[in-house]
């Protein structure tokens, strides 16, 4: 053998290699086939081996082998996933790749008589990249359609209350639209966009701050003027012509590690004249005509004058608010955060908050609250799980705690005196074995209150008994709808997590869309229960197929093998499938399809935008044992700051295990990529006249995903189709905008058929929903580009507005 390897050295080291290969695939596939998916890459592992061993004994059958593999794994990858790129990409690339080095002169040279079998070898190599070719300039995950142009109806009636260039709430209107009647930037100009100007907020991430520290805020602009908090909850007033800085309130924010979320996604603006009272029905102080109202994650809010940035004094304590108090159980700062804006009306501003989540069974309640306008004088609460949730707190009466919670801004008709709240579910999310009838009455659903009153007007369970934290996640989209007779519906739209969207009447809670209840996987964890059925609108973008392994994906065969194997290692039934100790596979995953970001909506032509997620994640309940006591101890103590990995779920029997689910192989080396085969995210186009998705593309790439890893380098900006967080912007220009994506760019769209017209680079990532507005007779788009912690984006502090040359 000394002698062969001095002789044949590139012969022995090809022998090495394919042998590697072989016992990799043939190990890996028999492990698969007990699971009964394909047997393609035992018989592909048997044949590497064989390969191997010819190329050893120097015999030209070795060619002919890889050759008949070549051919093999291309029939079986086509039948498959058939042209998908990225699927074939991992079941391809290493077998291209032995294929050329085979075919190389050093190699060949090495094998008596192998020339005459190296045509044949290469013609395979060759159609193989052919085939990728193919695949590539074409995309079976594409669904292209038009929406329609046609203006057929007026814009809410809430948008009669804010002028055309103003941008009012964080969704323009309390409708939550994200529309902006705007058109000077459209369809076949926005490629001349340009920044106009751009500035530091000066705030940034500091050592005392948790993981999920981001930045999601969209500005309101009034009369030119624009208004944000930053990521410690400074407000600025900023001039939308130039980016400078007016004025800076700073409520001086207590933070520390253990906070879950450092959060704030916008302010509230109101405006009110001489004539306003209170609910008291007095006149109401003559301080702050125009306010604002500013939530704040340590669990206060605050009325600012927008015009000086002070306070205004005559609301509660000299201008703030302690939401902690009176009648909040468990006051440990940080547990209740109000991270979204408030809603108002015309007498009161109506609060929310997030609580700890799979912290402990002790959190504060998930109430939503209604606050005097003018001098934050309690008016109404609504406690989900209390048998009476109008109780008002006193002395003798604290709000229940581990109420849902609703932690994303509402939205609120004032023609019906509505608001509607997106709730959650009791924690812990993933365990409801202790769940009783009141806390599951208004869990994970749509609330709808008489805003003057907070009494309930209906409420629509969008999943009963859930252990998935499929809370309804985004402020929901109130859109009149014009029938084909000229009859108006007031229809609301609710995104949820699962990828429905219910559809409906907002007067009375009953459903526009049909959403049948379906039977859905059984088997819950001992102690707890499952409800037999769950609702499935009819207007979903919800993969109906279940993942398989064939859906499973990897940088090469070898992780994409691997996947498949984690793949089959845990429960998975469908949708729904209940978490349990060996760990559940939860697609949609705990991210949701949809996130706080919502829908883009054009209420006059009657279409929305929307950027689903599709990212599987795992949860696996832990028992309690000496390393998962029931209770913190002194050295264990309650974890929270963060949302993914070990959740305590303190006072609960189990704890619970969160992630994505991710390739094993490349996390280990520090490349988090998702074991589903992409796409991960997309763009869709949604027609509400027949309520149907009428294009859909994937959206992004994979160039800033090694970002926050060990590598830290740029990818090339292919588009794969990546998570995003953030939520699109509509226009009546045609062109929607985004700039949520995992990669830092934004984005702008044709809304008619969902094609890219333009992209700029962003200096951090973009997660936080733009707006429009105008100034001086010029129309502008801004972003905050200011990345996400856990998300995993670079952080920033910039603020960058964009718009067309003058000579527009």
């Amino acid at each position: 053998m000394n002698t062969l390897s001095r002789s044949r050295p590139w012969a022995i080291l090809t022998t090495l290699i394919f042998a590697l290969c072989g016992v990799y695939l043939a190990v890996g596939g028999i492990w698969l086939l007990s699971y009964g998916d394909s047997p393609y890459y035992l018989i592909s592992g048997l044949a590497l081996l064989g390969v191997a061993f010819l190329v050893l004994r120097g015999h030209q059958a070795a060619l002919w082998l890889y050759t008949a593999i070549i051919l093999g794994s291309l029939i079986w990858a086509i039948s498959e996933v058939g042209l998908d790129f990225w699927s074939l990409v991992p079941r391809g690339d290493v077998v291209v790749i032995l294929g050329i080095w085979l075919l190389l002169p050093f190699v060949t040279r090495q094998i008596p008589a192998g020339r005459a079998a190296t045509a044949p070898l290469a013609a395979s190599v060759a159609l193989a990249i052919v085939v990728v070719i193919a695949a590539f300039v074409q995309d079976p995950e594409d669904k292209v359609g038009n929406l329609p142009n046609d203006r057929i109806a007026e814009a809410g009636s809430d948008a009669a209350q804010v002028p055309d260039g103003d941008w009012h709430a964080y969704g323009r209107t309390q409708y939550g639209d994200r529309f902006s009647p705007l058109a000077q930037i459209n369809s076949t100009n926005v490629h001349d966009l340009k920044v106009a100007w751009s500035i530091h907020t000066g705030d940034v991430k500091g050592p005392n701050d948790p993981g999920e520290t981001t930045n999601e805020a969209t500005p309101v602009a009034v009369n030119g003027t624009l208004y944000l908090c930053t990521t410690h909850q400074k407000l600025l007033a900023v001039d939308g012509a130039t980016g400078k800085t007016k004025w800076e309130f700073d409520p001086h924010l207590y933070v520390n590690p253990g906070f879950q979320h450092l959060t704030c996604r916008g302010v509230t603006y109101h405006a009110s004249d001489a004539s306003a009272v209170t609910t008291d029905g007095t006149p109401a102080p003559g301080e702050c005509q125009h306010r604002l109202f500013l939530p704040v994650n340590d669990g206060r809010l605050f009325a600012i004058d927008a015009d000086s940035g002070k306070v205004c004094p005559s609301f509660g304590n000299n201008g703030e608010i302690d939401l902690r108090t009176p009648g909040m159980p468990y006051t440990k700062v940080g547990d209740y955060e109000p991270t979204s804006p408030p809603v108002v009306t015309d007498k009161v501003v109506i609060v929310s908050g997030a609580v700890t989540d799979n912290g402990s069974i002790k959190e504060p309640s998930g109430v939503t609250r209604a606050f005097d306008l003018f001098t934050g004088k309690l008016a109404w609460v609504f406690d989900p799980s209390n048998p009476d949730p109008n109780q008002m707190p006193d002395e003798n009466h604290k709000f229940v705690p581990n109420s849902p919670n609703s932690w994303i801004t509402s939205s609120y008709d004032a023609n019906l005196g509505l608001i509607y709240i997106p709730t959650g579910v009791q924690t812990p999310d993933e365990w409801g074995g202790n769940r009783t009838a009141d806390a599951e009455r208004f869990a994970s659903g749509v609330l709808a209150l008489h805003a003057d009153t907070g009494k309930l007007a209906w409420f629509y369970q969008t999943v009963h008994h859930d252990l998935w934290d499929m809370d309804l996640p985004s402020q929901m989209s109130l859109v009149d709808i014009k029938q084909k007779d000229g009859t108006v519906v007031p229809a609301l739209y609710a995104p949820a997590k699962t990828g429905n969207i219910f559809v409906l009447d907002r007067r009375d809670g009953h459903l526009i869309v049909d959403a049948p209840e379906r039977p859905v996987p059984q088997g819950a964890a001992p102690g707890d229960h499952l409800s037999p059925t769950q609702p499935f609108s009819k207007l979903s973008l919800r993969p109906e197929a279940l993942l398989t392994g064939k859906d499973m994906w990897g940088g090469t065969i070898f992780d994409q093998l691997i996947c498949r194997i984690a793949f089959h290692q845990l429960d998975y039934h469908g949708t729904f499938t209940p978490p349990s100790e060996r760990g559940t596979l939860v697609f949609p995953g705990n991210l949701g399809m949809f996130e706080w970001g919502g829908l883009g909506v054009d209420p006059q032509r009657q279409i929305a935008v929307a950027n689903p997620i599709a990212l599987p994640f795992v949860s696996q309940l832990v028992k309690r044992g000496p390393t998962n006591p029931l209770w913190p101890t002194e050295n264990n103590k309650l974890a929270t700051g963060g949302e993914t990995g070990v959740q305590p779920n303190y006072g609960a029997p189990y704890g619970i295990m969160l992630n994505p689910f991710l390739d094993p192989v490349l996390l280990h080396i520090g490349l988090p990529m998702p074991c589903k085969r992409p796409p991960w995210g997309y763009m869709a186009g949604i027609d509400l006249r027949t309520n149907k998705v009428v294009w859909q593309h994937r959206n992004g790439t994979l160039r800033d995903s090694l970002y926050n890893t060990p590598y830290s380098v740029q990818l090339p900006p292919l588009k794969i189709g990546v998570p995003s967080l953030g939520g699109p912007l509509t226009t009546a220009g045609n062109v929607a905008f985004l700039t949520s994506t995992l990669d830092f760019y934004i984005r702008a769209y044709d809304v008619t058929n969902g094609k890219t017209l333009w992209q700029d680079r962003l200096p951090a990532g973009g997660q936080a929903t733009p707006m429009s507005y105008s100034a001086n007779g010029k129309q502008y788009i801004v972003t905050y580009a200011g990345g996400h912690g856990s998300f995993g984006t670079k952080l920033g502090d910039y603020l960058i507005a964009y718009a067309l040359p003058d000579q527009h």
